[in-house]
């Protein structure tokens, strides 16, 4: 699904997310790249039929984090997708490959076990400003494709149940 600029949709091709429910479990970390890519999911969910009142928002400590965060969300809320948000920006030490493949296996996993689909919304970048391009600077918005992707697999989750949102 990734474009020359992430925030491109066309929405003739997604379903209408009006009856759904959303979760968005954001991290802390990098504050200034996670804010705008949950903003930019919330406004795209909300541009696709969503209600305000349908989408709910967690905040976690940092990327790791995200894989509780949805696991809890997942387990306490009747949702049909939930964007898992962060944002890990290479450093000097191993740490970012730990990090990104434990948050990218964690979510994985959760997608196996749920019945509700985990959209993979954190950036994993090697400098902050290709962090800043893709969380609403010259690449778009990360928080847009993956608000779209979650509106598609909710679309998916939802075949067969009596919703007028299924169907592309």
């Amino acid at each position: 699904m990734a474009t020359t600029n992430l925030s491109y949709y066309d929405k003739n091709t997604i379903p209408n997310a009006k009856d759904f429910r959303f979760g968005i479990v954001v991290s802390e970390w990098n504050p200034e790249i996670t804010k705008n890519l949950h903003q930019g999911a919330i406004d795209t969910l909300i541009d696709c039929g969503a209600k305000k009142e349908n989408i709910i928002s967690w905040d976690v400590p940092g990327s790791f984090e995200l894989i509780y965060g949805c696991k809890k969300m997942l387990e306490t809320e009747n949702l049909d997708a939930i964007i898992a948000v962060g944002n890990v920006i290479q450093g000097e030490t191993k740490h970012f490959d730990f990090v990104c493949d434990g948050v990218t296996q964690g979510i994985k996993d959760l997608n196996i076990k749920y019945d509700v689909p985990v959209i993979f919304c954190v950036l994993t970048d090697n400098t902050r400003q290709q962090s800043i391009d893709r969380s609403g600077g010259a690449l778009g918005n990360k928080g847009v494709e993956c608000a779209v992707a979650a509106v598609k697999m909710a679309a998916i989750k939802n075949i067969g149940r009596n919703t007028n949102s299924v169907g592309f």
